[in-house]
């Protein structure tokens, strides 16, 4: 990382860039209020021979010793990242972002139906699953372009951005068209090509740790996004595969006070996925909150018994306002109030 000088002109930084670019190692620059850092990720070998410290406007050169470059807190300049989404505001330690809606869009019915409900219980964004990975290929799995149409047309109607997967890079232009967030699954964590195709989309990405991944990988798999460009990804912790069978995965909260320490990006906590259970989730929700999170990402259905997936995990719309209420009183232990 090429720390610049406060004063540092538009030129002084443009002439680094180009040095750096000449020895073939991916540039990013990155903005702050103060300074400006030039992240270079490729060879520190060839980076350090360069003598980058003699030239107008460098402060100083920093080497990145963690594999994560562009997620790492060692960038120094950054302050924890944060972003709107459609005049939301996620991350940066004061606001805690509610993601709540149908595990998958079944009708226009059903997902407005929620969508109101849990926008009047303080919810900032709509989750919705248009195409869904699902284990047994005979499982329900999505209505596809249809749905997003639902889902646009669900945000037309409440104000409420919308959240939901990319599953295939054909998928990529529809979801671009009518998502203001792009979810990037558990399963596809590690798919390395549509991390690359939903960095290149320019929109906020939220990226959910893989079932057997460590948190090292989930940085790196944040990276693959990062250096495309797009600077608005959410981290999501929604339960690892372990020997515990009691729950569908076990919610790993140590993950989030130790992300906190290792990243400048936002975390939110699926504890739907996680505890496969609906009478766990807000207890697990309260806990997410109160170790740090900046959000929760949550499955809402007007009846979960009658779901076409999930439902068993699924919380009641009914039920949502006295939800977001308890989970916002434990945010607020640490001084952040509901976006």
């Amino acid at each position: 990382m090429i720390v610049m000088t406060p004063g540092a002109s538009a030129d002084e930084i443009g002439a680094v860039r180009t040095r750096l670019e000449k020895t073939g190692v991916h540039v990013v620059v990155m903005p702050g209020e103060l300074t400006t850092a030039i992240g270079a990720i490729g060879d520190p070998q060839g980076v350090a021979e360069l003598g980058l410290e003699g030239l107008p406007g460098v402060d100083r050169v920093v080497p990145i010793s963690r594999p994560y470059k562009l997620a790492s807190s060692e960038l120094s300049h950054h302050e924890p990242s944060s972003f709107d989404v459609a005049g939301r505001r996620v991350g940066g330690g004061e606001t805690f972002c509610l993601i709540a809606g149908p595990c998958t869009v079944e009708s226009s019915e059903q997902t407005l139906g929620v969508a109101e409900a849990v926008k009047a219980a303080g919810a900032s964004m709509l989750r919705g699953g248009a195409f869904k990975p699902r284990t047994s290929p005979f499982a329900f799995k999505g209505l596809g372009v249809d749905a997003l149409k639902i889902l646009a047309e669900a945000r037309e109607a409440t104000g409420l951005p919308v959240v939901t997967e990319l599953l295939d890079s054909q998928h990529a232009d529809a979801i671009h068209e009518h998502a203001d967030v792009i979810q990037i699954g558990a399963r596809n964590m590690q798919n390395y090509a549509l991390l690359e195709v939903a960095g290149k989309l320019g929109m906020p990405v939220l990226l959910k740790r893989g079932l057997s991944s460590s948190l090292d990988e989930l940085l790196m798999a944040a990276d693959y996004i990062l250096k495309e460009g797009t600077e608005a990804v959410i981290l999501c912790e929604r339960g690892i595969r372990t020997f515990e069978t009691a729950t569908r995965f076990t919610l790993d909260l140590g993950a989030i006070p130790w992300l906190k320490l290792h990243t400048h990006l936002p975390v939110v906590v699926d504890p739907s996925h996680a505890a496969g259970d609906r009478r766990l989730v807000e207890p697990m929700s309260r806990a997410a909150a109160a170790v740090g999170a900046d959000g929760i990402i949550v499955e809402v259905h007007e009846d979960p018994e009658a779901a076409l997936c999930d439902g068993p995990q699924a919380l009641y719309a009914s039920q949502f306002a006295d939800y977001a209420r308890d989970v916002g009183a434990h945010a607020s232990l640490l001084g952040k109030r509901l976006a």
